[in-house]
């Protein structure tokens, strides 16, 4: 199974480094070289992650030649849902007009594109469904402290969606490697809202329901796991890191993608980069940078592409791609 069509949606809101200045103790300087972002993208109030969701997934649709009505299959990934049930997928679902296909949502965090393009790859390989559409998607800033320096800096609001559907012998996905580790869940986590701690007064005082992370910890572990998995799915592949045409790894920091990307032995010039303009938009993250490098023709017919994320859970993953060959 292959990719027919991708699309990206982004909030118009800008947040630059300078605008956060005026909200916490930091400064433009201090972000970039740390991070490497320059801005972010900030959905509205009246913006859920539904609403990006359509908008990316129409743009899918629209690349693919595929009406909503002739998908089988709607998946989106998303740890921030419009609300707890029903699922994210199924508003989309509804909104675009699927009406034929299975809709269901995964919280896989910034993992959850890869974890979708498996999951759905893997029921259409069954032979009972033929078009899959799937969208990572996240407006993390609902859940930012922006009066905690550490990780407002970091986060934004996106999109990424891509239509599956049967390829060609040799193209599409090549292999997937996903992983997860619960004993690390609580160094990157949510912690209201769920029914471990349901939304109370008490909940809201205590400000469980931001994003709340050990950023030195987490960035230790980020550099391992991308780098591990992507070594084990060019194995899978049977391909080294030299054959990949394009590095698309999620938009974190760009000193954990410069990381990434030393260990394989992958010049700049192949590393598919966009965190300077949207900060980590988590499961929009791999989706989004797909699809602008598909737009602006820097992917092209029959190149390989690795795609590796890590996230909340932990989680971590990595899929090969030979793009094109669509039948």
């Amino acid at each position: 199974m292959g990719i027919w069509g991708t699309g990206s949606a982004v909030p118009q809101r800008v947040l630059t480094n300078e605008d956060l200045e005026k909200l916490v103790e930091t400064n433009d300087e201090w972000i970039r070289t740390r991070t490497g972002i320059r801005e972010r993208r900030i959905a509205d109030e009246a913006t859920a992650s539904s609403d990006l969701a359509v908008q990316a997934a129409r743009g899918a649709l629209e690349m693919a030649g595929v009406a909503p009505e002739d998908l089988d299959l709607v998946v989106v990934a998303t740890v921030t849902p419009d609300m707890a049930f029903p699922s994210t997928a199924c508003l989309v679902q509804h909104r675009l007009g699927a009406r034929r296909s299975a809709a269901f949502d995964l919280a896989a965090a910034c993992s959850g594109f890869l974890y979708g393009l498996e999951v759905a790859a893997s029921l259409l390989a069954g032979g009972q469904y033929r078009l899959a559409l799937v969208v990572g998607v996240d407006c993390l800033s609902k859940i930012t402290d922006y009066t905690d320096r550490s990780t407002c800096v970091l986060f934004g609001d996106g999109a990424g969606a891509a239509v599956l559907g049967p390829v060609r012998e040799g193209y599409g996905l090549l292999a997937s490697y996903l992983g997860a580790d619960g004993a690390y869940g609580d160094l990157l986590c949510l912690p209201g809202g769920g029914s471990r701690h349901p939304a109370s007064a008490r909940t809201v005082a205590e400000r469980l329901h931001y994003i709340r992370m050990e950023g030195n910890e987490v960035f230790r572990l980020a550099v391992r796991t991308m780098g591990e998995a992507a070594e084990q799915v060019l194995n899978r592949a049977g391909m080294t890191a030299q054959e990949v045409d394009w590095f698309i790894p999620h938009q974190a920091n760009i000193r954990i993608i410069q990381a990434a990307a030393r260990r394989l032995a992958i010049d700049d010039a192949r590393v598919v980069v966009n965190i300077d303009r949207y900060g980590n938009t988590s499961a929009g993250s791999i989706g989004l940078a797909l699809d602008e490098a598909v737009r602006d023709g820097r992917i092209r017919e029959g190149q390989r592409l690795l795609m590796v994320a890590f996230g909340g859970g932990l989680t971590w993953g990595a899929s090969v791609l030979r793009w094109g060959g669509r039948v």
